[in-house]
């Protein structure tokens, strides 16, 4: 049977990928799950469990099992995301012309993460940051959840209607 997945999880799951690793989601259970993208080398190249020293055969294991059933979907990664254009999006939002403009000038150029959040931090404007890149990626998690016809549960404080397109 399948279960409603946790919108939160998945949220979550989305906004902490680092370079270098995949997060999967079970439509079946709801349980997220992330392969190191080595991991994932390491088993198309056939390395089996019996070559691998005791301590990673657990997680090779798992991972394996994700890559191999049709259960676990890839879930949007920072392509996907595209955190860029979501920092772009909040700087267009922002009324105030000064600070609009230091934004989107933070972003332009060598860096442009670090002079955001250097921005964002200047201006006391890193809980109103989080709070719109929360509902950014939770946007991109319902959108991705309904294209693939999984069930979700809005365990989530925020709305993602209230985004601008």
């Amino acid at each position: 049977m399948t279960t409603k997945v946790s919108l939160r999880n998945v949220v979550d799951a989305i906004d902490s990928l680092m370079d270098g690793f995949t997060a999967y989601l079970n439509r079946e259970t709801g349980e997220v799950y992330t392969v190191e993208d080595e991991e994932a080398r390491s088993l198309d190249e056939g390395e089996g469990l019996d070559d691998i020293p005791d301590w990673q055969r657990e997680g090779l294991a798992m991972a394996q099992e994700v890559l191999e059933s049709e259960d676990w979907l890839a879930l949007p990664d920072k392509f996907d995301v595209h955190e860029w254009s979501i920092m772009e999006q909040f700087a267009d939002s922002i009324e105030n012309e000064d600070l609009r403009r230091d934004l989107l000038d933070a972003i332009h150029g060598r860096g442009a993460f670090r002079y955001f959040r250097d921005t964002i931090d200047r201006y006391g404007m890193r809980d109103v940051w989080f709070d719109y890149k929360a509902l950014a990626l939770e946007k991109i998690a319902i959108e991705w959840l309904d294209e693939k016809g999984i069930k979700y549960e809005r365990d989530i404080a925020g709305s993602a209607g209230n985004l601008p397109n």
